[in-house]
């Protein structure tokens, strides 16, 4: 417990005496040592901790767990706490599915309790995890640079922790660690990747793995960082619904993609719906041009070049 609590206690410390952060649980170990660890710190420094778990009712006896977290929220000493229940729609797979409800109800959560944190439990395993599924998806560097320790409000103290770093915890503490049953489930990709291809890649490469694929996130993620920060001074010095041509395809590759999919969302493609096909697609009108008509990209956004320049239509109404 003592690496888990200096790991929360380094983010507490950026809090100011009054404020309020959440801490989100399922009763799994990672999520409930997280929760100790948090109140036991935020205590000392006179931080009120609002406990949250969330029941997506996706198993039959999900509002009984929810409570159990409610009770070892009160055994931490953490008294202000509630179940959230949620629906999840399933519409782009039961995982994200949930993922995205979840952080919705966290989301009003924070707005409801005046929270300036969300603490989430994700360890270095599932850090491994992440990236090894962006591997497996021909994902670009952004996706392999795992998940953020700090976005926005939330925060992710744990990513340095193993797995097995929380569950000596929970012992340690007489903390009763729940087995979400979904965690064994192999019809969901990450549990394959988690119970199937990161032990046979220990066994075949060497222990390690998942503390190799970690270092590489945060590599990439400076990496990623870097290339977002570059690009975004370009498209802010570029006409976004007219680039000039020359000036795009004098940029590297890396930064030019970049380029043209903030510039294809700033003028109306919904959020998270262009893919790399797409920008290749309006790439080729820059560096591959042979005469080629319009580009037809989602939200009824529309990509033409025009007299040396790279024209992107908002959709029409």
């Amino acid at each position: 417990m003592v690496e888990i609590r200096s790991a929360v206690r380094s983010e507490l410390a950026k809090c100011a005496a009054g404020d309020s952060v959440i801490v989100a649980c399922s009763g799994g170990a990672d999520s409930l040592a997280l929760s100790y660890a948090v109140a036991k710190e935020a205590e000392k420094l006179a931080v009120k901790v609002v406990g949250i778990t969330i029941d997506h009712r996706l198993q039959s006896g999900s509002g009984n767990q929810a409570e159990s977290v409610i009770e070892e929220f009160r055994s931490m000493g953490i008294t202000v706490s509630e179940i959230i229940p949620v629906t999840v729609e399933v519409t782009d797979g039961m995982e994200a599915s949930a993922r995205r409800v979840r952080y919705q109800a966290l989301d009003h959560a924070a707005e409801k309790y005046g929270a300036q944190t969300i603490f989430l439990g994700h360890t270095r395993d599932d850090q491994a995890e992440t990236v090894l599924l962006g591997l497996a998806r021909g994902s670009g560097t952004r996706s392999l640079s795992g998940m953020a320790p700090i976005m926005g409000t939330y925060v992710r103290p744990l990513l340095a922790i193993t797995r097995e770093q929380t569950l000596a915890a929970c012992q340690e503490v007489d903390l009763k660690a729940w087995e979400d049953p979904h965690n064994q489930d192999r019809q969901y990709l990450r549990v394959r990747v988690r119970l199937d291809a990161l032990p046979a890649l220990e066994k075949s490469i060497g222990p390690g793995v998942s503390a190799a694929l970690a270092r590489s996130a945060a590599l990439l993620r400076d990496d990623a960082d870097a290339l977002d920060e570059w690009a975004e001074r370009e498209f802010l010095a570029l006409e976004t619904q007219s680039m000039e041509i020359s000036s795009l395809a004098g940029l590297p590759r890396g930064v030019r993609t970049r380029v043209i999919r903030m510039g294809i969302y700033a003028v109306g493609a919904p959020q998270g719906s262009v893919t790399a096909d797409h920008v290749g697609a309006v790439e080729s009108l820059v560096t591959s041009w042979h005469g080629q008509g319009e580009v037809s990209l989602p939200g009824g956004v529309k990509a033409r070049r025009l007299s040396g320049r790279l024209s992107l239509l908002p959709p029409t109404i």
